[in-house]
């Protein structure tokens, strides 16, 4: 009995451990499967998706950017990616003939196409991007092999896009480039890159267990959403204008540091144009573009090259107007001006005197001014004029360390303007420490420019702002944004950061400007019929930009037109002329400035207004004389006031030179030839190059040529001829037209 009770015990025992387990194992496997439902549901049902769908991308295609007249200047153009089913292929014959075919098309190896016919999809791409010639040509082929070895539903093409940049080089520090995926790595392509890209689609094609993707019945496609298209402020006639003036004075003066010119309506703060040369193609922008650089890179050892290559590229995508602080020197000297006349410290008949140099306070060295000889004394719009660095020192301790930073700090100097464009630098005063950082001896060398680092862009909103009554603006290059069908979604409006100076003492610092053009330094930017103010700039850069010591300049010239009523501001900028030629503002940067307004002006439907000393050197145009009686014709070249040269004995005028409506100064020679005139005399051109006004005046009459004179016309010795539109040597008729082009050479800073 014992036994049988110990046995029972021992069963019931069993029993409970059993039933103990089973409930266990249940409750583990009904946690699990309560944890698979809730907490991990998302998951596993992303994964089963996963599993059961392939998912590939379908490129968006990118907005158009336009200039503000419309005309596009990027665009995505279409290409197309080659694409087999190797599901659809019944035999390795069938995939050998789409190999060899696709191969030779294609330029890809045959052997690598035959490895993914063997693939069990319906979507696998053979090449990437391949133009429509090239596409047609797959077509054609997917067709032939359809009617000869019925091979169909294999070959297929995907459109893309290419990015593709009408111009090449054009405003390229403005575009910027994209990236081989299409994504904005640089200009507005990358500022504005979310509203350009676009939205991808997808096209989602299930799959089976063994995860072989099903026939094309079973795909599902989602359409992309083209990006949105962006309007600049930017004017393509003017950009190519200011593009063609960098280029030139970067060729003649031999820059060695690049050299850009930015134009902004300063009413608005919108920039017209933003040219800087010496930059890249973003058509191929990983491309050097120098290729005097490449040469170097190409000529250094194969372990430096790389690094050597990286450089190069960061320096030619750097866009020198936003992300380069230079030294501005006496430009500045517009912003000196301004401060001392917002304060009352200065009134337009206060004297300040130069006798060459100037020690600013007991103990210091004295700092020499430009001119050595001194300017005795002078009124502040003749110390501009002057460009007279003792008077401007003098100005700057009159204004004191607190004062000359605050106006500094108005001119938007000390912050980022914010312009819509990426890469902008900070300012640089004085180990970046404002106000605390600036001793005397920096109160002084600032006050006309020197020893503090801003960006061109900063320096031509605050010569904006005093050609705008003194109200600062926000510079942008983005005017709207739009979608494809032309509806905007995004509008700049203009934005007014600060009141600088008073609208006053703005037109009167306007005013010195426009005497710095008439009579001043800056008679290099004169345009005649013009009102057009403006001041030079010459600064040592101290450091080069690897941080080393050096004697080298930045030539910049900063102007404004009409000064009447300002609606654009200019700043020409150089960096590291050749000093061997030249490095001075007034004569490297000057004609840049002025050739740009003389064309830009007109452009802008500004007419021109000439004084009376104008109106008197005014050009004429010539008129068709020919088939008028030579007495006839005699009189109405006089009366056009011109002088009239027969040649013959005849009574009718059968040819003449200069031809019809060319226009020639008042004065000019018109050669009226008749019927039974003997052959046109033809003269030799003489070299006019480096002559006075009144040397090629005479060198002309001398070759009985007619001459028209084209930017500074000072007749006191200090201009010269910088080029002639008719090339010395060459053989023309007698009393052609040839037009020279003046500089003032001279040495102010």
């Amino acid at each position: 009995m014992a036994k049988r009770g110990t046995s029972a015990r021992l069963w019931h025992r069993s029993i409970i451990l059993l039933v103990i387990i089973i409930v266990l194992g249940f409750g583990v496997v009904a946690g699990r499967l309560l944890y698979l439902q809730t907490y991990m549901s998302e998951e596993l049902q992303q994964k089963a998706v996963e599993q059961q769908l392939a998912d590939t991308s379908i490129s968006a295609k990118r907005g158009n950017i336009y200039d503000r007249n419309g005309n596009i200047l990027a665009q995505s153009v279409s290409v197309w990616n080659i694409v087999i089913a190797p599901a659809n292929l019944n035999n390795d014959k069938e995939r050998q003939i789409v190999a060899r075919g696709l191969s030779e098309i294609l330029d890809v190896d045959k052997n690598e196409i035959y490895e993914k016919t063997k693939q069990k999809n319906y979507y696998t791409i053979i090449k990437k991007k391949v133009d429509t010639e090239i596409k047609d040509k797959v077509t054609e082929f997917a067709s032939k092999i359809n009617d000869e070895n019925d091979i169909s539903g294999v070959i297929s093409s995907i459109e893309d896009y290419n990015r593709f940049y009408t111009h090449d080089n054009f405003a390229a520090d403005v575009l910027g480039f994209v990236g081989s995926d299409g994504q904005g790595l640089y200009g507005i392509e990358y500022e504005y890159d979310e509203y350009l890209n676009g939205k991808s689609g997808r096209l989602v094609v299930a799959q089976n267990a063994l995860g072989t993707e099903l026939p094309y019945q079973y795909e599902q496609k989602v359409e992309a959403t083209d990006g949105y298209n962006v309007t600049l402020t930017i004017d393509e006639n003017i950009q190519s204008i200011m593009e063609k003036y960098v280029r030139e004075t970067i060729q003649e003066f031999n820059v060695a540091n690049r050299g850009c010119a930015i134009m902004m309506n300063v009413k608005t703060g919108a920039i017209l144009g933003f040219a800087c040369e010496g930059s890249f193609n973003p058509n191929d922008p990983f491309e050097i573009a120098d290729e005097s650089v490449k040469e170097e890179i190409d000529q250094l050892p194969e372990d430096e090259q790389d690094e050597a290559y990286s450089k190069a590229q960061t320096k030619q995508w750097r866009n020198k107007g936003v992300s380069d602080t230079y030294v501005p020197g006496s430009v500045f000297k517009m912003v000196t001006a301004s401060s001392v006349l917002s304060e009352g410290l200065v009134q337009e008949d206060t004297r300040f005197s130069c006798d060459g140099a100037y020690a600013p306070y007991e103990g210091a060295d004295e700092i020499p001014c430009w001119d050595t000889a001194g300017h005795g004394t002078q009124t502040i719009s003749e110390a501009l004029c002057n460009s007279c660095n003792p008077a401007f020192m003098q100005m700057g301790f009159m204004l004191g360390r607190e004062k000359f930073y605050e106006y500094y700090v108005a001119f938007g100097m000390s912050e980022k303007t914010g312009i819509d464009l990426p890469g902008e630098s900070d300012d640089y005063f004085f180990d970046n420490g404002g106000i605390h950082g600036m001793q005397l001896m920096d109160l002084a060398v600032a006050s006309f420019g020197q020893n503090f680092k801003i960006t061109p862009v900063q320096m031509l909103t605050a010569c904006g702002a005093i050609a705008n009554g003194g109200k600062l603006m926000k510079p942008f290059v983005v005017s709207q944004i739009s979608d494809a069908n032309g509806n905007v979604v995004k509008t700049t409006e203009p934005t007014v950061k600060r009141q600088a100076v008073s609208a006053e003492v703005a037109n009167q610092v306007c005013a010195m400007l426009e005497q710095n053009v008439i009579s001043g330094g800056a008679t290099n930017g004169y345009v005649a019929g013009y009102r057009i103010g403006a001041k030079t700039g010459t600064s040592q850069k101290i450091v080069d930009e690897n941080g080393q010591q050096t004697d080298d300049y930045i030539a910049s010239f900063c102007g404004i037109a009409p000064c009447d009523d300002p609606e654009i501001a200019l700043i020409c900028y150089f960096d590291t002329p050749d000093p061997d030629i030249n490095y001075y503002g007034s004569t490297v940067a000057g004609p840049c400035f002025r050739n740009i307004m003389s064309e830009v002006l007109p452009y802008l439907g500004i007419e021109k207004v000439y004084s009376d000393d104008e109106s008197a050197k005014l050009d004429t145009t010539t008129k068709s004389y020919i088939g008028m009686n030579i007495d006839a014709a005699q009189a109405q070249v006089t009366a056009d006031e011109l002088e009239a040269e027969v040649v013959g004995e005849g009574e009718k005028v059968i040819a003449q030179n200069p031809t019809s409506y060319v226009t020639i100064p008042k004065g000019g020679k018109v050669v009226l030839y008749t019927e039974d005139s003997a052959d046109k005399k033809m003269v030799k051109v003489p070299d006019f190059k480096n002559r006075t006004i009144s040397e090629a005046m005479d060198l002309a009459a001398e070759n009985n040529l007619n001459i028209r004179i084209e930017g500074s016309q000072n007749t006191d010795g200090t201009s010269y001829v910088k080029s002639q539109d008719v090339k010395a040597g060459s053989r023309v008729e007698q009393y052609t037209v040839v037009t020279v082009t003046f500089n003032q050479d001279n040495s102010i800073m």
